[in-house]
């Protein structure tokens, strides 16, 4: 267990799936202050958790942690940092997506330990992998209780892994269109949701085994030679769909990156 205290700066979905990690057993931490934007999900979690303390505003959740997470939205992130008063070499994560480091120092005003993390909502279950830059042993620390984390060396490792994060959503719409043609077809869709469901938990396992050299050699593995798997593989390839793939990740990491960046 860490003996700091953590507060978070905006009180949303990551937020509470952060905390609800953090304070599974065993906890991590003993206390939590939230701010009180999210009245509903800070309600919540001090009903389910004794060690969170709802804070009357943002600066005490500052004033009051060791570690802040700073888990605004992007859209009014510099309105609310740039009224905040951090303390000099104070460790503060931030989880907000597509903003840089600069821009962030830039907002904060003070010489703080800055960290950025890119988590994901099955943090909440401790599972999952979290990107976090520069490398900071207290924050892999957290995140490796809360799941995985990796360290980046660079903030160009730290953005490209911010751009595969957004292939989560593409992961599920795949699974959708499969489920739909399977419906299309005459198979009830419930039937082709479980099928699917189990069939796509047993690839991710497979992939996260140790001994797994590469992804092409699985997929080389799993593509007899004139087999179903090779002609859906070359299909797909074929008709465009690698570069589909390619094109909107390159946009996506075009988005993080920024006009300064080309």
């Amino acid at each position: 267990m860490s003996k700091k205290t953590i507060g978070f700066v905006g009180t949303g979905t990551i937020t509470e799936a952060m905390v609800r990690g953090l304070l599974a057993e065993p906890a991590y931490v003993s206390t939590i202050h939230v701010s009180p934007r999210n009245a509903e999900i800070a309600t919540r979690l001090a009903a389910d958790f004794r060690s969170i303390v709802i804070a009357p505003d943002n600066q005490a959740v500052i004033d009051s942690s060791d570690m802040v997470c700073l888990a605004i939205r992007p859209q009014i992130a510099e309105d609310v940092i740039r009224a905040l008063k951090f303390r000099p070499n104070q460790s503060v994560l931030s989880v907000i997506a597509a903003t840089d480091r600069g821009t962030l120092q830039e907002w904060i005003q003070t010489d703080v330990h800055l960290i950025q993390a890119i988590p994901l909502p099955f943090v909440a279950n401790r599972q999952g992998v979290t990107a976090i830059y520069p490398p900071d042993a207290e924050v892999a620390d957290l995140f490796d209780t809360l799941g995985r984390a990796v360290q980046c060396a660079s903030n160009k490792e730290y953005d490209l892994l911010a751009a595969a994060s957004a292939l989560m959503s593409t992961y599920f719409g795949f699974m959708a269109f499969s489920a739909g043609w399977l419906e299309a077809n005459g198979l009830e869709r419930s039937k082709g949701q479980v099928y699917l469901s189990a069939l796509f938990h047993s690839l991710a396992q497979r992939a996260d085994r140790p001994d797994v050299s590469s992804f092409e050699e699985l997929s080389t593995g799993f593509a007899t030679v004139g087999g179903l798997n090779e002609q859906v593989l070359s299909h797909f390839g074929d008709n465009g769909g690698g570069e589909a793939l390619k094109s909107a990740l390159d946009s996506v990491l075009a988005r993080i990156e920024g006009p300064s960046s080309r």
